[in-house]
């Protein structure tokens, strides 16, 4: 409906917005699908492009067919999502590229993109005799008793029993490898399918780079951040004129109405900044390159399709992977709950009818989430009861956003935040079997609610291996397990509808 809403805004038709709807969804597809999942299945990228659009060309036939006033079937859109994804699965394993070795974990091997993704695969210059014994002379039986090495194109694989704890292991032989061989390899250390560890030589292409100091400050770009900084502030205080209620004949006959958007242009981007302020602030304190903070301008939608920062250089620890992931979910959470309290405080109560979505800001149902019925409840009091909705003012709906925001964040799966947390509380293998339960869920739980669909087939094109810290072994303290899976309640309590129950004690 918002989608709709801006679109009547800049008076594009229905078929012309559909049109650069489908487009930029396919191209988001297709780069996505390229970008993630290409190195690890032969089958070609356009199939598995075809079949993941498949729903959204069967919906657009429909729409161009029959309109928008009359609703596709809910039972065409479901069993289509679902049978594409289970073709996307089958296709994608049936092109996938299998490793070598299969006691070998694939990641460690294939880490080194992600250490310097812009340069070339390097290859490990081979090791000579007098080379192999001193590499055996950096692993003292009393730490790490050396069983063989292996060598691969891009690795050399250290196989032996571990003497003392994984922490003290990996500090003593990385200064071991960096007195005999300088600055010339990584050390990754991780745990193999039989649960012993072991360790993992990589070639550091990123050691060169790190001599000029004038490249590596060109990784911040500063003039771009402001520019895309201030691009998509003007963007989404467009969008917020139209949430606001101002339209283009007033905003016409009085510029100063743009400024009606500002309420919710600063909101939403308050909530994204200090979410990826967080991410960066982190890295910054563990010594990780990392880039500003960029946002992405859209003058349509929302007005933005949020802000990201990339990292140039390997996470040390499951330590450093814990806290520069949770730090972004927590601190944008932190600065949504104010927003969106107060913005609620400021919304309208409405009649709840069948127009009642999650996705309709101008009567949102507050029951379709946990938290936000009890914030709802909270801000609104006892004029919210059972047949009311809520008709938000745009603060509320960028609070509301941010939720959103925090929420898909926080899902387990792969390289999201949420991915990044269980993989650094429960290691590779366990963060692997949690990251396909919760596809598995999110999935029933989108047949409860049709609006979690999307969601759920954005997870299943995310990959549920995550790469390595340098030290994948030594585990978390207890006070982060405990915060760690407290994100994980977060996520569920924002999720999950509310149940009647509750509804009942809170009168709504």
């Amino acid at each position: 409906m918002l989608t709709l809403q801006v679109g009547r805004f800049f008076k594009i038709t229905e078929e012309q917005m559909t049109f650069w709807f489908l487009l930029l969804l396919g191209l988001a597809t297709y780069l996505m699908v390229q970008r993630v999942v290409a190195h690890s299945t032969r089958t070609p990228v356009w199939l598995l492009w075809l079949v993941l659009m498949t729903p959204a060309f069967l919906l657009t036939g429909w729409t161009l067919m029959y309109g928008t006033k009359q609703a596709p079937p809910s039972s065409l859109i479901l069993w289509s999502s679902i049978i594409c994804v289970l073709l996307y699965w089958l296709l994608f394993q049936w092109g996938r590229r299998t490793p070598i070795d299969k006691q070998t974990e694939p990641q460690a091997i294939e880490s080194q993109p992600v250490i310097n993704p812009t340069a070339e695969p390097a290859k490990v210059r081979p090791i000579e005799p007098t080379e192999e014994t001193q590499l055996r002379n950096c692993f003292p039986w009393s730490t790490y008793y050396i069983q063989n090495i292996e060598y691969r194109p891009q690795a050399v694989i250290c196989r032996g029993q571990l003497r003392t704890t994984p922490s003290q292991a990996y500090q003593q032989i990385k200064s071991n490898i960096e007195a005999q061989f300088g600055d010339r390899f990584l050390l990754i250390f991780q745990e193999g399918l039989n649960s012993k560890p072991f360790f993992v030589l990589v070639p550091n292409t990123q050691a060169a780079k790190s001599v000029n100091s004038a490249k590596a400050e060109q990784l911040t770009r500063p003039g771009l951040a402001f520019l895309l900084l201030v691009a998509t502030l003007v963007t989404t205080t467009l969008i917020g004129t139209r949430i606001a209620g101002v339209n283009v004949k007033v905003l016409q006959a009085d510029p100063n109405m743009f400024l009606q958007g500002l309420p919710y242009a600063l909101a939403l981007m308050t909530i994204l900044g200090i979410h990826e302020l967080g991410h960066y602030l982190t890295a910054r304190y563990y010594k990780i390159r990392s880039t500003l903070p960029y946002f992405i301008p859209v003058p349509f939608f929302l007005g933005t399709f949020g802000a990201f920062i990339q990292m140039r250089s390997p996470i040390p620890n499951r330590k450093a992977l814990f806290d520069v992931s949770i730090a972004g979910p927590i601190a944008g959470f932190i600065a949504t709950l104010p927003i969106l309290i107060w913005g609620l405080a400021h919304s309208e109560i409405v009649p709840l009818t069948e127009k009642t979505s999650i996705l309709n800001p101008d009567a949102l149902n507050p029951k379709y989430s946990i938290l936000l019925a009890v914030l709802s409840k909270l801000a609104l009091g006892n004029a919210l009861n059972a047949q009311s909705a809520i008709d938000l003012h745009p603060v509320a709906v960028a609070g509301f956003l941010g939720l959103i925001v925090t929420a898909l964040n926080l899902m387990p799966v792969g390289q999201l935040d949420g991915g990044h947390i269980v993989h650094a509380i429960f290691g590779q293998r366990t963060a692997i079997a949690i990251g396909q339960i919760a596809r598995l869920l999110l999935l029933l739980l989108s047949l409860i609610q049709s609006e979690y669909l999307f969601w759920a087939i954005i997870l299943w094109l995310i990959p549920l291996v995550d790469e390595p810290a340098l030290n994948d072994v030594t585990e978390l303290d207890n006070g982060r397990d405990i915060l760690g899976l407290l994100s994980m309640a977060l996520l569920v309590i924002i999720v999950l509808p509310l149940p009647q129950l509750m509804a009942n004690l809170l009168q709504i």
